[in-house]
């Protein structure tokens, strides 16, 4: 692990900071991508070890590019960064919400994920984890025993996560012939500014951390395709 470099997406705060710190506490290069520059300093300098600096909006299409110029061999990728914007039912949203909720929800994923591929690809052991949602999960909210009310987490939200996890199995269907191993990880509600809910919680972002980079860690052996929470039990898709 001293060897080898990572990327994790958001990390100038919640759980995207506590992976890339667990991270750099084993031994990695850690890339802190941020979009904020004076705010991914700051985190640098509190994770300590090998962190660096990456300025990185996942909605920029230049300075995505101009980021993966910056990283000539990359064995992890966490696409952590993330945003909800509302917490409105479908027949109550607005267009322009959905739009930027799946701007960085989803096409940012994608984005990131393609301008990195040449640096993952020179990895021996390649790894991607997405960071999706619980509330992303459609076996979760439907049925008699659904885990999420309807309303929920907001519909722009939660669609953004559904095709996230859609996006890793075609992720994962599509490089497993080069190796590579791509999951989504559901992290359960923290201690986060991502919502008011989230806000208040007393979880831990730490615990979450701790299950995606199990998953940026996985053997040869390991699975690929799956969507799993924190605790490393499957999540229904």
């Amino acid at each position: 692990m001293n060897n080898s470099t990572a990327l994790v997406t958001g990390a100038n705060k919640g759980i995207g900071k506590e992976i890339a710190r667990q991270l750099a506490d084993a031994g990695m290069t850690v890339h802190v991508g941020s979009r904020d520059a004076e705010r991914g300093r700051r985190t640098v300098e509190e994770i300590g070890g090998d962190a660096r600096l990456l300025v990185l909006d996942v909605t920029d299409a230049a300075g995505i590019a101009d980021a993966a110029r910056r990283v000539e061999h990359l064995d992890i990728l966490v696409n952590n960064a993330g945003v909800m914007l509302d917490g409105e039912r479908p027949v109550d949203a607005d267009l322009d919400v959905f739009r930027r909720t799946y701007e960085t929800n989803l096409f940012g994923v994608l984005a990131v994920t393609n301008a990195f591929l040449p640096a993952l690809r020179r990895s021996g052991r390649p790894r991607i984890v997405n960071i999706s949602s619980g509330t992303g999960s459609l076996g979760w909210s439907t049925g008699p025993d659904r885990q999420f009310p309807p309303a929920g987490s907001g519909a722009a939200y939660r669609s953004s996560k559904t095709a996230l996890n859609a996006l890793t199995v075609f992720y994962a269907q599509a490089l497993a012939e080069e190796g590579f191993k791509v999951n989504a990880l559901a992290p359960g509600l923290r201690r986060t500014e991502l919502h008011p809910r989230a806000i208040a919680s007393d979880g831990d972002p730490a615990e979450a951390a701790a299950g995606a980079v199990r998953l940026a860690l996985l053997p040869d052996d390991g699975p690929t395709g799956e969507f799993l929470s924190w605790d490393g039990t499957s999540v229904p898709w």
